[in-house]
Order: structure tokens, then C-alpha cells, then sequence
């Protein structure tokens, strides 16, 4: 066979769609929340139902909704009736495992052009109590992700030094960004840094304005080939790198500050992009941040601060709209959080910043963006890197 046989087919993202996302949709079911992100999708790569050939859907844990395989009942609102329809699941990361998935069906030539999306309806759940395992399966001491996390989060203070305000900064800074961005959840136009490090302590050393909002939201992407490209009328985000990692949530010499999953993942998503100094060849990046002290982390785990040195890049002003690596210019998980959405809105964000859509929080010649996703007990990762230019080759 020849090379142009075997190589994967070049993947764009020619669609980008999400409802404003908000604590309740209480207007719609969850297949009018799905659908409407679907359908601004199409509308930004200008298609119709007819020319999508296949369906990618993902979400969150059923119990959240008590919706059991909810993608049965939403194959009418998304156009996959007698269409090929796959369910993704990976925890908080099922977003971005979602899209590559999706993407992996382009690349490998299955289908043409996908849709692919994420929701949650978290108005019609209780996510803290249902991530918050009874007894004896989990330990009576915690409520909800946080809970479960903040003991992570101190172990990097105590590893790195990093001063008590670290997280308010990002906390900030990311509310701050979220007023660029409209479909963003929170929108807080009084808040101050002093008022994220007086908010009421939820898990020391997690304050409650250092945490995820609950959402209601979903997000869509079309994603299509070379030919496809041709023919979009806006500029595609081309995917240069993608992956997955997964690992156990607990084993003996686990690193919880610094999963080696992630790093595994990145490194893979690096190689395949030709990045090799992320930190000077990436000009944004959409990262997970449930709660704000995951920003100093996982530059380090993304190879973009040696050990330790994460938090520097936070107080220094490196990520902030205006900094020299802006990190979540949409305002990321801090400010809209649909579980099973916010992943795949990481990675649509990265996608419209490359392809210069993202309206206010546009980050100026943005030509490489990294999205990146994570979920469960920091066990499951996602990432893509796309470009504004098609990859060589």
C-alpha cells in the first residue's frame, strides 16, 4: 500500500456550537438543550442534518439525571436516525474523549464528517451527593469532587512552597475572562480579588469562589476532512495531535499532584503535533480547572513549568487574557461547569481561538491552542493541540 493509503486523513473542526449555560434551563428537555447546541454548530460550518454521516455523543455518569442511556432518546433531536450513533463515557473528561473519538472516526476515513457533542443537565441531579460515596466504599469524610481533591491541592503547596493566594489569582482571573465570554455561566461583574479570598472556606484550602458553578449546558463541534475544509466558509482549526491516557485511581506511588497519565498524554499530543517547547510553541490553552489551584498543577504536569515552579507563572501574570501563555481565556471550568460538556467546551474553545472566532477573549495571533480535559479521581485524560494551519504531510 502506499503512504497516501495508510496516512490518517487531516481533521478540521468547521462547526463550533453552545447554549449559554446557566445554573437551570428549566425551558427546555435535555434534547432541546442538545439539539441547540447542534444546531448552531451546523449553522457556524454551514450544513444541514444531511451532511453529517455520523453522531458522537457524551456525557457524564447517567445517575446524574437518572437518565439511563440517554443517547437513545436523543438520536431524533440530533439527526442520527439511521445514522451511525456512538456513546463516549470517561468521567469529567468524557468531553474531550468525545471529540477524539469523533476525530479518530475522520482521520481513519469511517465517516467524512461527524458530529460530535457533550451535555449535562446538572439542574436535574445533585453532582455533589452523587459523587459522594457512601460507606464503606469511600472514606466518611468527603462531600462532593472538592472534598476529594483538596488534599491534592495541599500536597502541592507543601511540595512547592507556593504561597496561601495563589488560588484566588486564578479564580480571578478566570471570572474576570468569563465576562468576554457570553455563553459563559458566571458572569460576576462585582467580584473582586479580595471578595474570591474571603469567600467562605469549603475545603481548606479551597474557597468557595475557587470552585466549579453547577451548569446546565451542552456543546457540539462538526468535524470533517480535507475536502470538507475546502469548502467551510470560516477558517477550520486544524487537530495536529490527540490522545487519551487513563490509570488507576489509587495504586501504590500514585502521584496525585502530578498524574502520570496526564504527563503521558501530553507528551504523546507534543509528539504528534511537533511541539517540543510547548511553552514557547503554544499560544493558548483551554485546561481543566475545576478548582483554581489545578491551574499551577497542571502547567507542570503539561510540561509547561518544571516541577514546582507552576504557581510562579500564575502570580507573575503569565496566563492571564494578556499574558504570555493566556490559560482559559473563555473563562474555563471555574466559571461554566455541564460535567459532561465542560471537556469538549476545552476543546472548542482552542478550536475557535486558532481559527480567531472567540470574539472578546480572542487571543491576538493565537495560531496553536491546547485543549485538555481531565476526570474521575484524576485517572482519565483528554487532549487535543489544533492549529490554524493544516498539518504537514
Amino acid at each position: 500500500m502506499s503512504n497516501a493509503a495508510t496516512a490518517k486523513e487531516p481533521v478540521a473542526v468547521v462547526g463550533v456550537g453552545q447554549t449559554k449555560h446557566v445554573a437551570a434551563r428549566r425551558d427546555v428537555s435535555i434534547a432541546g438543550l442538545v439539539r441547540e447546541a447542534a444546531q448552531r454548530a451546523l449553522e457556524d460550518a454551514e450544513l444541514t442534518w444531511a451532511d453529517i454521516d455520523a453522531v458522537v455523543i457524551g456525557k457524564a455518569p447517567d445517575f446524574f439525571e437518572g437518565v439511563m442511556m440517554p443517547e437513545l432518546y436523543l438520536a431524533d433531536a440530533l439527526g442520527a436516525v439511521g445514522k451511525p450513533m456512538l456513546r463516549v463515557h470517561t468521567a469529567g473528561s468524557v468531553g474531550g474523549s468525545t471529540a477524539l473519538v469523533a476525530t479518530n472516526l475522520v482521520a481513519a476515513r469511517v465517516h467524512r464528517t461527524v458530529l460530535t457533542l457533550a451535555f449535562e443537565k446538572q439542574s436535574e441531579s445533585n453532582a455533589m451527593w452523587g459523587l459522594s460515596l457512601p460507606v464503606p466504599f469511600q472514606q466518611p469524610l468527603l462531600a462532593g469532587a472538592g472534598g476529594f481533591f483538596a488534599p491534592h491541592v495541599r500536597a502541592y503547596m507543601r511540595r512547592t512552597g507556593a504561597p496561601d493566594g495563589i488560588g484566588s489569582l486564578v479564580a480571578y482571573k478566570d471570572r474576570r475572562n468569563a465576562l468576554k465570554n457570553p455563553y459563559a455561566h458566571l458572569h460576576e461583574h462585582d467580584l473582586t480579588l479580595e471578595k474570591v479570598r474571603s469567600s467562605p472556606m469549603l475545603w481548606d484550602p479551597i474557597r468557595y469562589s475557587e470552585t466549579c458553578p453547577s451548569s446546565d449546558g451542552a456543546c457540539a463541534m462538526v468535524l470533517t476532512d480535507r475536502a470538507g475544509a475546502a469548502r467551510a466558509p470560516r477558517p477550520p482549526a486544524w487537530v495536529h495531535g490527540g490522545a487519551m491516557r487513563s490509570e488507576p485511581t489509587l495504586f501504590a506511588g500514585k502521584d496525585f499532584v502530578s498524574p502520570q497519565a496526564g504527563k503521558d498524554c501530553a507528551a504523546d499530543v507534543y509528539r504528534q503535533a511537533g511541539i517540543t517547547d510547548p511553552r514557547r510553541q503554544i499560544d493558548a490553552v483551554e485546561m481543566y480547572v475545576p478548582f483554581s489551584w489545578y491551574e499551577p498543577m497542571w502547567l507542570e504536569n503539561l510540561g509547561f513549568a518544571a516541577e514546582g515552579e507552576g504557581w510562579k507563572l500564575t502570580e507573575s501574570g503569565v496566563t492571564e487574557l494578556d499574558g504570555d501563555l493566556p490559560v482559559n481565556p473563555s473563562g474555563g471550568v471555574l466559571s461554566t461547569n455541564p460535567i459532561g460538556a465542560s471537556g469538549m467546551i476545552r476543546f472548542a474553545e482552542a478550536a475557535l481561538q486558532v481559527r480567531g472566532q472567540a470574539g472578546e477573549h480572542q487571543v491576538d495571533g493565537a495560531r496553536r491552542a491546547l485543549g485538555h480535559a481531565y476526570g474521575g479521581g484524576a485517572q482519565f485524560f483528554a487532549m487535543w493541540l489544533v492549529g490554524s494551519e493544516a498539518p504537514a504531510g
